[in-house]
């Protein structure tokens, strides 16, 4: 419905631009205005002209992930249900939606100024919080070309899955990496590192892969899980190509320099959307969680 009136909005934008220097015409009937935004809404692309049965086909072509709920347990992936643990990462998942819709957000990377900041943790527990709304596609790609850790965390067996790069280099269409959480999360998992990581992440090609991909399965949100920021210039050239980033930094490992270089370092290719303090041992008691209050 908000497609249909935006594109009713452009269709009357454009009459009022034809009829400028002449008599105003008569109102059109609403039948004609609507018949005009549809062809305004064909031309918006694929994933316009995707009915809801396709779009539903489509994601359901994707793998259907199996999960190991006890290792993911003590992997400390907390969001698979609502309760007392999720409610930070909740909490960060409603702040980065609002955000996100206040700004027309869709891509948002997840970064560290170092490794071992529970960058990859995070982001699977947005992901699977984001999919408990049931009306909002997620899309979450393992774009760490060195490590795969997000592959890594999620599959029992990533070294039987074809490396990213083989996606990017389009030697092998996404539904090779692609996995499907419910209907409503998608992850693109890779396991091997690509020989040319930095070059390939900043590749116009890559570029081009990950507009079809958008394209193709229409997500509200698409997050990018980025290596850390000093172990090259992977990030330097893929952030330009994502609206914001989330800077994780570790408790009592990560000094306030390395922030304020991370910071900048974003800024400058795109738009912060927060810092996370991770892994701190103190607790306000600031979230709590009770289904019944």
């Amino acid at each position: 419905m908000e497609r249909l009136q935006v594109a009713i909005q452009k269709a009357r934008e454009q009459r009022e631009n034809r009829a400028q220097g002449a008599a105003a015409p008569q109102q059109e009937p609403e039948e004609a205005q609507v018949a005009e935004a549809a062809e305004v809404v064909q031309a918006d692309g694929p994933a316009a002209e995707a009915s809801a049965d396709e779009m539903l086909a489509r994601w359901e072509g994707l793998t259907e992930l199996t999960l190991n709920r006890r290792r993911l347990q003590r992997a400390r992936i907390v969001t698979l249900r609502a309760g007392a643990t999720s409610a930070p990462f909740d909490v960060m998942r409603t702040r980065l939606m609002q955000q996100a819709r206040t700004n027309g957000w869709r891509r948002i990377a997840i970064v560290s100024p170092h490794n071992s900041s529970g960058k990859t943790t995070t982001t699977a527990n947005l992901a699977f919080s984001l999919a408990r709304h049931r009306d909002i596609r997620t899309l979450v790609l393992d774009m760490d070309l060195r490590r795969s850790g997000l592959t890594k965390l999620l599959l029992d067996k990533p070294d039987d899955l074809r490396p990213m790069a083989d996606f990017l280099e389009e030697r092998v269409p996404f539904t090779d990496l692609g996995y499907r959480y419910g209907r409503t999360l998608g992850f693109g998992l890779g396991h091997g590192a690509a020989p040319h990581a930095a070059e390939m992440m900043q590749s116009g090609q890559t570029a081009r892969v990950l507009d079809e991909l958008e394209a193709h399965y229409a997500p509200d949100f698409m997050i990018f899980d980025l290596p850390p920021l000093n172990i090259g210039d992977d990030n330097l050239g893929f952030l330009t190509r994502v609206d914001a980033a989330l800077i994780l930094a570790e408790a009592e490992r990560t000094t306030t320099s390395q922030i304020d270089v991370a910071e900048r370092q974003v800024a400058e290719l795109t738009n912060v959307m927060g810092i996370v303090l991770n892994k701190s041992r103190y607790a306000s008691g600031a979230y709590t969680h009770d289904e019944y209050y």
